[in-house]
């Protein structure tokens, strides 16, 4: 049985294995501390710190424009900070980054693979570019396709896969090296509703593994997955808690059930009505 279908069926238990036993919850795999980025004059994320422990689900939500993929690319080793400290799989983002890319999976918002290039080639590629070879290269090639369903379309142009085709040979190429920390950068947009449980089965079984997955969503329901979420505003952090911390923050002034919407507008609403008044 695939993952795709296990994790969907069979309550997530011993789904995947990526080597060795699962560490202490205690150890601190991603530590941003003070992390600023500024273009010019503008800042673009303002002095934002916290920690992911390992084997964690750890959610990133905000606004639009609110920092977002900023934070995100500088997590990723993909752009440099301007300042503060961030760490991530043990290595200094602002020293070696090409050293803890190698530790990182990341799953684009959108499509970005080679839309030219076909399933098969698409994994070749990747696998390569991890540096895999021989016996073991073709070992997680097989894996990612029997994993993901992805046989039949071995040869499709990946740009040619249907829309939740695409999602998995991206969570695929990510992968292929086994991980320790998985960045997924809103992985349900546009998925429907089936797709989106399936995903977070897959997430879901990624932790029980002990691969770390940092993840952004707009979906709201979506954060009562995660351990622990941090909600930034203005470029600036705002709230950080497990669900049912974030979740006192709501105003509901009806006596309702607080849900983490109502917590997410509360946070939000409350320091621009500050700037507001200043």
């Amino acid at each position: 049985m695939t993952l795709f279908r296990a994790a969907a069926d069979e309550g997530l238990q011993n789904i995947m294995t990526f080597g060795g036993q699962r560490k202490s919850s205690t150890e601190l795999v991603v530590e941003v501390q003070d992390l600023v980025r500024t273009f010019g004059n503008s800042v673009a994320v303002d002095h934002v710190s916290f920690e992911v422990r390992r084997g964690e689900t750890f959610g990133l939500l905000w606004p639009n424009g609110a920092g977002k993929s900023t934070t995100f690319r500088m997590l990723c080793g993909l752009l440099p900070a301007s300042g503060g400290t961030l760490k991530v799989a043990g290595a200094n983002l602002r020293t070696s980054r090409a050293e803890a890319r190698q530790r990182l999976g990341y799953v684009a918002q959108k499509f970005s693979l080679y839309g030219q290039l076909s399933v098969d080639k698409n994994l070749d590629f990747f696998t390569s570019a991890y540096g895999l070879r021989g016996p073991r290269k073709r070992e997680r090639i097989a894996w990612g396709k029997e994993q993901f369903e992805l046989d039949r379309f071995s040869a499709l142009p990946s740009g040619q896969l249907p829309g939740g085709f695409k999602q998995r040979l991206a969570m695929a190429t990510a992968l292929l090296h086994e991980p320790e920390i998985l960045f997924l950068d809103e992985p349900t947009s546009g998925a429907d509703p089936l797709a989106r449980r399936e995903l977070w089965s897959r997430i879901t079984a990624l932790s029980e593994q002990g691969v770390t997955v940092i993840v952004t969503s707009h979906f709201m329901e979506e954060a009562e997955y995660g351990d622990r979420i941090v909600i930034l505003d203005a470029s600036c952090k705002l709230a950080e808690g497990t669900p049912c911390e974030i979740r006192l923050y709501a105003d509901r002034r009806d006596g309702g059930t607080p849900m983490m919407e109502d917590a997410f507008i509360a946070i939000v609403e409350a320091p621009r009505r500050e700037r507001s008044a200043a």
